[in-house]
């Protein structure tokens, strides 16, 4: 899949393709949980028999987004990746409130996770497939630090995605390594879980961390289970400790481990599985 013939170019066009996504990111991001529990919140009602009052459309595409604080509409022009938040001098076009700082730093890391695989992977088939593993591990993590879930609309697409990309080679991890990796990133955290709660009473964390843990074993293999974790666990033990020196621990002092994982499997993306697995002996 070439674009101009020139290879920097075709890095470049990803890199722009991957501000775009990363726009659509924040969307996904703020929406998907609201979506989810309104869909619960239906379903239950279902469940009791009770009469569920219609809704205005709510999803990834309508109402179109507006200011959280004054309503107004956001435009085209000002919906440009990166480039409307500098133009609009991080404000808002009506109320001129500020606008998160977060929804250019996700667009300029998505394009910069995307020129990164076009470069590392190129541009046909590996370089997209990657590309998307990156957005929805990026998204995962977004989410998960925002409202500690980590969706099973994203993770276990990532999880198939991931064996179809190995059982097709248009990722360097074969179909039983991958698959493995499934199974022992699955049932490592499964048993820690349940080891957790039976010695303290509590949960320790949720099943969505099984199913990204068991995501990430197949886009790298089983081999890589283990430095995943423990680079999980040094960048929450590292991020928790500057929390809490802060004193911007959460209620509980609980932090979900999602973007841990998350941030483990960029590492590896960037450092390369093979050097991670030389950690290890493998």
């Amino acid at each position: 899949m070439i674009f101009t013939g020139n290879p920097t170019l075709d890095i470049a066009v990803f890199a722009i393709f991957g501000l775009l996504i990363g726009s659509f990111l924040n969307v996904v991001v703020h929406r998907l949980p609201i979506m989810l529990e309104a869909r619960w919140a239906r379903e239950s009602a279902e469940f009791s028999g009770a009469e569920v009052p219609p809704s205005a459309a709510f999803n990834l595409v309508v109402p179109r987004s507006r200011c959280p604080h004054c309503g107004h509409a956001i435009a085209w022009h000002e919906n440009i990746p990166v480039i409307s938040y500098a133009l609009l001098g991080g404000k808002c076009a009506g109320c001129k409130k500020a606008i998160a700082l977060r929804y250019p730093l996700v667009e300029l890391a998505c394009g910069a996770v995307f020129g990164f695989c076009a470069a590392r992977f190129g541009t046909g088939v590996s370089g997209v497939v990657w590309c998307g593993f990156s957005a929805a591990l990026l998204a995962l993590a977004l989410i998960d630090w925002d409202t500690t879930l980590l969706p099973d609309d994203l993770t276990l697409p990532l999880l198939w995605a991931g064996l179809i990309a190995a059982a097709l080679h248009w990722i360097p991890v074969n179909l039983s390594d991958a698959l493995w990796g499934a199974v022992g990133g699955y049932m490592s955290l499964w048993l820690v879980y349940w080891g957790f709660k039976l010695l303290t009473g509590k949960e320790g964390m949720g099943f969505g961390d099984f199913k990204l843990y068991a995501a990430l074993g197949v886009w790298f293999g089983w081999q890589c289970l283990i430095p995943i974790i423990l680079m999980a666990s040094l960048i929450g033990a590292m991020i928790g400790i500057a929390l809490k020196m802060n004193s911007q621990l959460r209620e509980g002092g609980y932090i979900p481990f999602g973007p841990f994982l998350a941030g483990a499997g960029f590492t590896t993306l960037l450092w390369g599985p093979g050097n991670v697995r030389q950690l290890i002996g493998l």
